[in-house]
């Protein structure tokens, strides 16, 4: 699988175009992007990913002050290939990742290092939950709670955040990630605890507070639901 990494910017004049030969995928790194493309009329920004496959014409604007990392691959990875799926959000860590790329890409030419930033790319890329989800107000949220999993995270104030009344917005998540926002939000803590605690010596109680614990008795409970042990057990293993 062929793979290539660049920084593009774009202007205000709308363009449309076909790659017959390779896949596309375009991830702001400042500013957005609107797309027009067969199955998603709509905005990307920092933190979001859209596949534009080959074949598949697509119209485009940009603010010129706007910048895009834009990955050419002659062959989608498997997990991106689907009818479904336009844009999808991006983890912390691969945003991360794309503005070490864009530093190091305006920095030098090295065909080893570049090498190895594709590699790290693709495996980044693998990680990344694909909601398949076209509704921006969804994927602002999904984007809000990965930023905010230390604060309290509501149902009325993530609902109030895109304009919608708790019902509305608890049916659109549910219909858009297929889960409960409690659930999702208790997954993305698990998960990011699980993190901490492998990877940092930082005490049980502060990871708890980190995921939005206050109360350590109800942050080992869930986490001994979610891995069969608690916290500190599970950081000496």
């Amino acid at each position: 699988m062929k793979t290539s990494l660049s920084i593009r910017t774009y202007t205000k004049h709308f363009s449309s175009h076909v790659h017959d030969s390779y896949h596309q995928l375009v991830l702001p790194i400042q500013g957005n992007i609107h797309i027009d493309m067969n199955g998603f009329l709509g905005k990307v920004s920092v933190g979001e990913c859209v596949v534009i496959p080959k074949g598949i014409a697509h119209g485009f604007t940009a603010d010129e002050a706007a910048r895009f990392i834009v990955a050419d691959y002659d062959q989608l990875p498997s997990h991106l290939i689907s009818e479904e799926l336009a844009v999808f959000s991006t983890s912390p860590p691969l945003l991360s990742f794309l503005h070490f790329v864009e530093k190091q890409l305006e920095y030098q030419v090295d065909n080893q290092i570049e090498a190895s930033i594709v590699n790290i790319f693709t495996l980044l890329l693998g990680q990344q939950e694909l909601s398949r989800t076209s509704d921006p107000r969804i994927r602002a949220v999904q984007n809000m709670i990965s930023k905010r999993l230390a604060e309290p995270l509501t149902i009325q104030s993530l609902a109030k955040a895109i304009y919608l009344s708790p019902t509305q917005f608890k049916k659109l998540f549910k219909e858009n990630i297929g889960m409960s926002v409690f659930k999702y939000i208790t997954e993305q803590r698990m998960e990011k605890a699980k993190a901490l605690l492998t990877h940092t010596d930082l005490p049980v109680q502060l990871i708890a507070e980190r995921v939005g614990y206050s109360d350590l008795s109800a942050f080992s409970r869930r986490f001994s639901t979610y891995y069969g042990m608690s916290p500190r057990a599970f950081a000496r293993s």
